[in-house]
């Protein structure tokens, strides 16, 4: 076979790999198929040079993001009105520029990689942790689909409260590449019968102290009555001027209905600022929580156009600390909430209701029936380190409340990918964690990453459920309020001092 085809085979292959990868996250969660997938990765480097490498980290991730982001489509060309080709095409921009972290990763590592198959092992999970931390930091940050939500559940979800979803994703990588290379070595391998002993034992020492960890850091702290609700707003009627008045009409009557001391909303309920509501809306809204003990979160904008409107929840009632409350989104949404430089015509074209939006600043939480919530809205909840430090404070959280909107993106997967993500966090920081979402995935999960009540999807209705607070600081809590990713980044930064040298690598 000719190199023209034997290259070309490797890169479809690494595609196939790479979509294989998009089937271990939810609505799938066969987190083994990870485990596959990183494999063919690390088989399909070997002999390869840093532009192959990289090549291949195109192919394979740029496969994983295409088939894990497709319903980015629905958003532009359905509700945004660009054309077909496209949307599709913007779609398939975003994730081969996704891929280009994972490409530089890999071309170091086939630079650089040592001989030892353990020391090879050791630096392709250094090169993933990295891909993955530039890609949830740089330009703003994108970490959706980061490869540590896949352990939210399976034998690695111990390690969640310790290291957090980069560090779950690092493990995998690690353990993964040890048992290929093993097998696969660059340099001399180890004889035969040590191989099953080489090829296991870093999953075996991963899993097997994730078993001995200690896991309970928090407590219970009291319960809170909450009711969330799903009013399930078309999304191409949410911002009609013709259908906002029955939109509120409904909305007011779920409200009355609500029962909880805690009444969610999900994200923009109300699709207009404060200043901007009928008059007398808002005191209708909020006139069943001047009972004492019982509050509201209700989703808005605040603001106006020569601030800025902020993404915001205000919170009211008798039972609301402190009174007119107001949390404003702080990390918005590139192309849906802030517009990237050189992007403007982009975003006007797709017709985006207030899509340049100013960010929040509100740090506290809402004080109510004993319990102290902090409110998340929509995509700042992948973002664990930018309110980790509000577990270190004498007024931490004892519940988390993310509230959404995803139907933009029709009836996807991407419901189902977020509550995994949101799993993730209530076992990052073991917070209970209720969602308010439009369309769905509304419901309530445990400190321990369990989805124990939820609504059906696209279906209104309000959720009546008692959430067990909890007071407490895990590890992860710890170092990443104090010191943030920075750590993670130290174990590259030390780690490729001593396992990647120029020169020991593929040339």
């Amino acid at each position: 076979m000719s190199p023209a085809l034997l290259r070309a085979g490797r890169l479809l292959a690494a595609a196939l790999a790479g979509g294989l990868h998009t089937l271990a996250f939810a609505p799938w969660e066969l987190w083994p198929l990870q485990v596959l997938s990183i494999a063919a990765l690390v088989a399909l480097l070997q002999g390869q040079g840093a532009r192959g490498a990289a090549a291949l980290g195109v192919a394979y991730a740029s496969a994983w993001f295409t088939s894990g982001l497709w319903w980015l489509y629905i958003s532009m060309h359905d509700y945004g009105g660009v054309p077909a080709v496209l949307a599709a095409l913007a779609v398939l921009l975003l994730a081969l520029f996704l891929s280009l972290h994972l490409a530089v990763a890999l071309a170091l590592w086939a630079r650089w990689r040592p001989a030892r198959p353990a020391a090879a092992a050791g630096g392709f999970a250094l090169v993933w942790l990295a891909a993955e931390l530039a890609r949830a930091q740089a330009f703003t940050g994108f970490p959706w689909m980061a490869s540590g939500y896949v352990h939210s559940s399976g034998p690695l979800q111990p390690w969640a409260p310790w290291v957090g979803v980069y560090g779950l994703g690092a493990l995998a990588a690690w353990c993964v590449a040890a048992a290929v290379l093993a097998w696969w070595p660059a340099g001399r391998a180890p004889r035969a019968g040590r191989r099953w002993l080489v090829a296991g034992a870093p999953a075996a020492l991963v899993v097997g102290l994730g078993q001995i960890l200690p896991q309970d850091f928090t407590e219970p702290a009291g319960t809170l009555r909450v009711s969330l609700l799903q009013p399930s707003v078309p999304q191409d009627v949410k911002f009609d001027p013709d259908r906002i008045v029955g939109n509120l009409a409904a909305l007011s009557s779920m409200l009355v209905q609500a029962q909880g001391q805690l009444v969610v909303t999900p994200e923009s309920v109300v699709p207009l600022s404060l200043d901007q509501l009928p008059e007398g809306a808002w005191e209708a809204m909020t006139a069943p929580f001047q009972a004492p003990g019982r509050a509201v979160l209700v989703g808005l904008f605040t603001g106006d156009t020569e601030q800025g409107f902020v993404n915001s929840l205000l919170g009211a009632g008798a039972g609301a600390s402190p009174a007119g409350y107001v949390y404003g989104k702080r990390h918005l949404l590139p192309f849906g909430e802030f517009v990237p430089p050189g992007f403007r015509w982009f975003v006007e074209a797709m017709g985006i209701p207030m899509a340049d939006q100013a960010s929040g600043r509100q740090e506290a939480p809402l004080a109510v029936g004993g319990q102290r919530v902090r409110p998340l809205i929509c995509y700042e909840d992948l973002f664990g380190e930018d309110f980790a430090g509000v577990f270190l404070r004498e007024d931490a959280p004892t519940l988390l409340a993310n509230v959404s909107n995803l139907a933009w993106f029709g009836r996807s997967m991407i419901q189902e990918q977020h509550l995994q993500f949101s799993r993730l966090r209530a076992l990052e920081f073991q917070r209970p964690l209720v969602r308010a979402t439009n369309t769905g995935a509304t419901g309530v999960v445990d400190h321990q990453g369990r989805w124990v009540q939820a609504l059906p999807a696209w279906t209104p209705g309000v959720l009546e459920a008692t959430v067990t607070g909890r007071t407490g600081t895990t590890p992860y809590a710890h170092w990443l309020g104090r010191l943030g990713l920075w750590p993670l980044w130290g174990v590259v930064l030390v780690g490729a001092a001593v396992l990647l040298r120029p020169g020991r690598g593929q040339p």
